[in-house]
This record gives structure tokens, sequence and C-alpha cells, in this order.
């Protein structure tokens, strides 16, 4: 195939990890995971590293946890230009540095992206990389005796903010959503609520999901949590599996406590055949997509997100290919939820025998901060060349199923293609929307539900619908409806929610 010179291809990809619990651990900074993974991908790719290093003119940083909000803290120190450090290790003077905006979609995004600098001229050799050290953040977080990971590095950065403004709001946070289980168990039990199964029933279904990414992670060098699961395992409370917030025991939620750096290396065909990248490293991107949903409180259906359907739908359109063409998937996995989404929307088992991991999963193989999709990339590249001409599906969730991005990557040459990210958000955008009442007074009925546990004292917080169908959003320490949230199913019960300054209150009707 006569390919455009300007043609993107994925070249490289590299992963590093470390465990506090390994003969080897030495605690590693954020820069120095993000930069043993770019050395990986710079070493994958081929050609010969320093003059592949010397040869990137763009990098793009994923931002870590400890960077990720107004409030986060670098305990251990941080960079100033967190781009920049991890180029300075692998031997990179980039004329372009980048840090992203927070959320999972973050690493597939930026690989769309800067594939479509590359195919427009702007760029010929880009180096995408993320990584956290949150493990090590927390062990050493109270220790007398510390690394210290601060570092100055001269070099202008773009630096594009948080981004994190359209998730929450004040409404929101004085009732409680300020943590991801929090916010994703109100969307788990909204899509309980469409299935029609009891709690007990529910959590069986999650754990069958996820019994199976158990299996994945167990062999994964790269894991945080190599340990192979059962059903009973997962489902069952216990001291090491307590109850985060409903419907979620500890071992279903993304593990944040992880060591794990990845990167990708994109070139043009021009630049990768100048530098003597083997033809058999060359990844293509066949279809890419980027789509945000509704804001939460307005999405008619909580449970689910459209958007992200749709935006696996496109990307196997500009692949020309159908679902069941689809060789290797890796649905983000940070709770079951977003897993079941695309199953639900694309008629995809849950135990689809193609399996719908390649890492282990969040909760499993580590739920590296915003990074984790770059892991995914790294595993379906792999998987792609040793089956070419094969597809492989990465999705990458951000947000409260706010964001997503799809990448279908194959060994099969083909010319790159523009997204129509533009045009499907104004579908989005157009489509209908849930009213909001903020301050709630009588009489309403339970849309979704969970609860939240500080320091052992629990809180449930309710999302409902008011007699004029308007949805409000609710907190309740009343012992009676507490109970029902957390042994008995309250999905449909009506309650009396009533408002304050500080808040709505809800009560068993």
């Amino acid at each position: 195939m006569n390919l455009d010179e300007r043609t993107p291809v994925v070249v490289g990809v590299g992963q590093a990890a470390e465990r506090i619990d390994d003969p080897a651990y030495r605690a590693m900074s954020p820069v120095e995971l993000a930069a043993a993974a770019a050395s990986a991908a710079l070493a994958d790719c081929g050609a010969d590293v320093g003059s592949a290093a010397a040869a990137v003119d763009t990098v793009a940083g994923v931002r870590q946890f400890e960077i990720s909000g107004p409030v986060a803290s670098a305990v251990l120190g941080r960079s100033n230009n967190y781009p920049r450090s991890v180029a300075k290790r692998v031997g990179a003077k980039p004329a372009r540095a980048i840090l992203e905006i927070v959320g999972g979609q973050g690493p597939q995004h930026l690989i769309s992206e800067l594939a479509a600098e590359i195919a427009a001229g702007r760029s010929q050799v880009a180096l995408i990389f993320g990584s956290d050290a949150t493990s090590t953040l927390r062990h050493f977080a109270k220790a007398e005796r510390k690394p210290d990971f601060t570092e100055t590095v001269d070099g202008d950065l773009e630096d594009r903010g948080h981004g994190i403004e359209k998730l929450i709001s004040r409404y929101t946070v004085i009732h409680g959503l300020t943590s991801a289980p929090i916010q994703y168990g109100l969307l788990e039990n909204a899509r309980r609520a469409s299935t029609g199964l009891g709690p007990s029933e529910y959590r069986r279904a999650m754990a069958e999901l996820f019994a199976p990414f158990t299996k994945i992670a167990a062999s994964n060098p790269f894991a945080a949590a190599p340990v192979e699961r059962t059903v009973d395992e997962l489902i069952t409370v216990t001291e090491a599996n307590r109850m985060i917030a409903e419907p979620y025991p500890r071992l279903m939620v993304a593990r944040d406590q992880v060591n794990q750096g990845a990167a990708a290396l994109l070139m043009s065909v021009g630049a990768a055949r100048s530098l003597g990248v083997p033809e058999e490293n060359w990844v293509y991107l066949h279809g890419h997509v980027d789509l945000e949903e509704q804001p939460l409180l307005e999405r008619p259906d909580l449970g689910h997100s459209p958007s992200a359907v749709m935006a696996v739908r496109e990307a196997l359109g500009m692949a020309g290919i159908g679902v069941d063409d689809v060789a290797t998937f890796d649905l983000y996995s940070c709770f079951p939820v977003p897993v079941f989404n695309i199953c639900d929307g694309l008629g995809i088992a849950p135990d689809d025998p193609r399996g719908l991991t390649l890492t282990g999963g969040l909760p499993f193989f580590g739920g590296a901060g915003n990074n984790y999709s770059m892991h995914a990339v790294a595993e379906t590249v792999a998987q792609m060349r040793s089956m070419p001409g094969q597809f492989g599906l990465v999705g990458a969730n951000g947000g409260i199923l706010s964001k997503y991005s799809v990448g279908v990557y194959s060994t099969a040459p083909v010319e790159w293609k523009a997204d129509r990210n533009a045009e499907l958000q104004a579908r989005v955008a157009d489509w209908p929307t849930q009213a909001v009442t903020e301050s709630a007074d009588g009489r309403g009925t339970v849309e979704t539900y969970t609860v939240r546990r500080d320091d052992g004292r629990p809180t449930g917080i309710i999302i409902g619908k008011l007699d004029d169908g308007s949805r409000f959003l609710s907190t309740t320490e009343d012992d009676e409806l507490l109970a029902l949230l957390i042994d008995g199913d309250p999905l449909g019960r009506t309650v009396r929610v009533r408002s304050f300054d500080y808040g709505n209150r809800c009560f068993i009707n």
C-alpha cells in the first residue's frame, strides 16, 4: 500500500511497575516510572534508541492523581514540568510539551490527538506517557525519612489545567458526591434498577463479570494485585473486603495504590522509515473517537452512557468492521458499570470468550490514576503485532461516565481518517435532558442510591424523582431509611424530602 508519508503509526510501547514488597523495590518517583516506560517504548520501536529520542518533537504527559485536583498534594515533592522531566531522562528535547487534563480518557485521547497532528504535518515523532506512584506516596507519607521527588527543569509547558469544572458543582459536593466509588455506586444501582435484579443477585453479576479479569491480572507482570479471585471471594464482605460504598466491596473498586508507568511512541510513516523502524512494528489507528456525555444529573438514564456506545460504534465504523470482527477488547473497568454499559449497548456478552480486558482491569491490574488506558494500549499493540491483520479495541472512560475515548488498532496498513467528533457531539447536545430541582420539598421516589462511610459512620445518598417528574439529590442519616439502603432494596420506594440551606434531606415517607 502506497501510504502518505504523514500517516501516523504507533511504533513503540512500554510499561514499568514496582511493588513495595518487591525485593528490588527502590521507591521510583512518578517521573522515574514514566521515564522507564518511555525508555521501553523507544527501545520497542526497533530503531536506534538515541536517534529515536532525538527525533521526538512533542511529548505529552498524563496528569498524575497527586496533581489532579485543586486540593491534591504531592507529599513527596514533584517536578515543576513533568513532561520535560521525563523527556530529559530519555534524551529527548521536544519543541512542545503538554500536560493533559484529568480523566481516564486522557491516554487514548492524546494518542488520537497527536496522531492527527502528525497526519497534518505539524509533528513527526510524539512520545506520550503517564505514571502514578500512589503506593509509594502513601508508604512514605508519614515516615520520618522519605525520598524527595522535587525537581526543576526549564522549558515551556502547555498545561491544560485540571478540567474538572464540568464534573463537580456545589450541589453535588454538599450532597457527598466527592469520590469515585460514591459517584459510580449511584450509576451502578441505577443500572441495577433496569435489570430487575435484587442487590445480592446484582452483586453476583458484578463478580461474575470481574472474576475472569483477576485471572488475566494474575499472569501480568505489571499488575499491582496479581491474585486470581473466585466469584465468592469478590462478593463476600469481610474485614479485608469491606464495603466501600453500596454496592461495592473493596475488591470491585479500582485499585489506586499502584506504582506504574506506561508510554506510547508515535511517528509518521516517513519518520519511521528514515529512522529505520521495522514495518512489522507499525500499528495503525483505524478508528478513533472522543465524546462527552450529558451532565450527570441531566441524563435521562443514570445507569447508562449512550455517548460512550456511540463512540464505540463510530470507531468501529471508521475501521470498517463490526463488533464481531474485534479480536481483543480492553474496556475501562474502574467499576463494573462502564463495562456493562458497552456490553449492553453493543450486545457483547459479559462472558464473551474473547475477554474484555488485556491487562486484568483497574481493580486487579491497577487503576494507575488517569493513565490506566496507556497500559491497555501497550497490551493491545503487543497483541496486534502477534495477530497481524486482526483488530483490537481500547475503550477509555473518564469522569463519571462523562467522557469516552476509543481506539481501534491493527497492523493492517490504512490511510489516516479524520474524526467526526464535533458532528457527533452536536447530536449528544440535542438529546432530551432530565429536569432537576435543587431545593426539593415533598414526596419523591428513589431512583438510585449509595451509602458512604466516613470513619465508619454511614450516610445515605439518594437520587430521586419528585411527583412533578423532576430529579433531586439528597442525603439521609435517618436510621430507618439507612437500614433500607444497607440491608434492603429502596429502588422505587416513596420517601419524603425536605430542603435546607445545607442541602436536601430524605426520610421514610
